[in-house]
């Protein structure tokens, strides 16, 4: 079976400021069930960028075998579309239980919130929260009323055409909601 990845490559800021304490916040598909998604909070802590940083952070480098920030890696659905959110978040706290978003979002959405599972999307470490596909338009309300920065979402959406026969990996550029870049790089592996 076919599958993608799904990396994080680098963040850029577009803000004066040159120290930041960031996360991602990401929604995507859930794997089998199709009224269903997933979220979790990317990674285990902040990453901190600081002056030397120059408001960018690098995941990957041009190292051989070096890779960016592990988001996913699943089965290539059948209808070959992936749908993934990604949200970037400032955090002043000195240090930030991600778990708690992860409540917090749970708790607002309420009865369309179905638990926590790990190792649904290549990932054994990450707990990710199952919700109902219905309740994910509630989840920019919620994440307003946590105190952390929002610098905005943006859609990774992507259609798995003839463009990756001939190429085991594309990177993506796209600006965020606020003041914010990324590139990603989706993979296709057979």
């Amino acid at each position: 079976m076919t599958r993608v990845r799904l990396e994080i490559d680098e963040v850029q800021i577009h803000r004066p400021k040159k120290r930041w304490k960031l996360y991602f916040l990401v929604v995507t598909d859930h794997p089998t069930k199709d009224d269903k998604m997933i979220i979790t909070t990317l990674p285990h802590e902040p990453f901190k960028l600081s002056r030397r940083h120059d408001n960018s952070f690098q995941f990957d480098t041009d190292d051989a075998g070096s890779n960016g920030l592990f988001v996913l890696s699943r089965d290539l659905p059948e209808d070959r579309e992936l749908n993934v959110h990604l949200y970037l978040r400032h955090t002043r706290k000195a240090t930030r239980d991600l778990g708690e978003i992860l409540k917090d979002v749970e708790q607002g959405i309420g009865g369309d919130a179905f638990g926590m599972v790990t190792d649904v999307v290549g990932t054994t470490t990450l707990p990710w929260l199952v919700v109902a596909k219905k309740a994910i338009p509630m989840i920019g309300k919620i994440l307003s009323k946590i105190k952390d920065r929002d610098f905005g979402f943006l859609s990774a959406f992507e259609r798995f055409g003839p463009e990756f026969e001939d190429v085991y990996e594309i990177d993506r550029k796209k600006e965020f909601t606020g003041d914010a870049s990324l590139v990603y790089s989706w993979s296709v592996d057979d």
